[in-house]
């Protein structure tokens, strides 16, 4: 067994012994003076920090707090985290009510393996369920934990060769069928190796790398280093299949979050507008395994944008986790 894991029935010794299930914390009385909650007032769910210094046992603690207009009572709480981590118990009932303003804390288990190498982002979630309190039945909060560190750059996260040169084309493998763009058809369109590309609001950069090299990210929730602010990212790519959508999760340096969806049409055949983009190019044909070839069908290249708060500055961004998205540049925009 992993190092500091219980059989489930030693587990379930270990919490009779130390009381590991619940503990109810009531508030202290309001002043009289003090106004009630409004009727509108949310249960409020809330996870402790999790240790992800595995393999091993990690302790989280889940609030629930009652903020509604009414006592709260058959209270349940539940915990989960990622798919394959498990957790001691799943669930908890309380017994007894609680009046406004008191809370309740549950005491979960999880197994947590071995660190691996690169940056991946945990998601934790909570649940309540129960009668009374805000009269809606349950609430849930999540809690995401970041383990590693983001890359240094979009640079650093290449890993598709979306161009080719006519004489040269075997090295390409856009769309998983060894196409690619041709690169004397995008210079031809405007876009040149280091080039510049002002889209959206946005200063973008086409890929300084020759054809033929890794220049693209094909998106499966790469961290991404980022620094400065702005009211928008602005991403510079393309999409293979017509579900080439997802979500940027871009985090900040106070420790706070923002996530936005975006998407690419497919880079030939489908609205230039599809997922709400915006067209930046068109180039004649494509390199084929055996040559260039399909003149006068357009590959394109496209742009679209997620918001941010502008009052903060940014620390990196996380990718959507959707290969079928690809992205040549990225940058901050008003």
């Amino acid at each position: 067994m992993p190092r500091g894991w219980t059989s489930p029935l030693r587990a379930v010794a270990l919490a009779a012994a130390v009381g590991l299930f619940l503990t109810p914390t009531h508030a202290s009385a309001a002043p009289a003076a003090a106004s009630a909650p409004s009727a509108d007032a949310r249960t409020e769910v809330g996870i402790s920090p999790i240790d992800l210094d595995g393999p091993a046992i990690s302790t989280v603690k889940v609030t629930v707090k009652n903020a509604g207009p009414d006592r709260m009572r058959s209270l349940k709480i539940s915990f989960a985290g990622p798919v394959g981590w498990a957790v001691q118990p799943s669930a908890q009932e309380v017994d007894g009510s609680f009046a406004v303003g008191a809370s309740a804390e549950a005491v979960f288990r999880i197994q947590v393996p071995e660190r691996r190498p690169g940056f991946k982002e945990w998601t934790f979630s909570a649940t309540a369920t129960y009668r009374g309190g805000d009269a809606l039945g349950s609430a849930t909060a999540t809690r995401s934990e970041l383990s590693g560190t983001p890359l240094a750059n979009l640079t650093a996260a290449y890993n598709n060769v979306a161009v080719t040169d006519e004489a040269a084309t075997t090295a390409g493998n856009y769309d998983g069928e060894g196409n690619s763009f041709s690169a004397q058809k995008l210079a031809a369109a405007g876009l040149t190796r280091g080039g510049a590309v002002n889209t959206l609001g946005a200063h973008l950069t086409w890929p300084d790398v020759a054809p033929g090299t890794k220049n693209n990210v094909s998106s499966a929730g790469q961290a991404i280093a980022l620094s400065g602010s702005g009211g928008k990212l602005v991403f510079l790519g393309s999409g293979v299949g017509s579900g080439a959508t997802g979500s940027a999760t871009v985090h900040y340096k106070d420790g706070t979050t923002t996530s936005g969806t975006f998407g690419f049409p497919n880079w030939s055949f489908a609205p230039a507008n599809d997922h709400g983009a915006t067209l930046v190019a068109s180039s004649d044909g494509r390199n084929r395994p055996d040559g260039y070839g399909n003149a006068g069908i357009a590959y394109r290249v496209f742009a679209h944008a997620v918001p941010l708060d502008p009052a903060k500055q940014v620390a990196f961004v996380v990718l959507p986790s959707n290969g079928a998205i690809h992205i040549f540049d990225m940058a901050l925009a008003p």
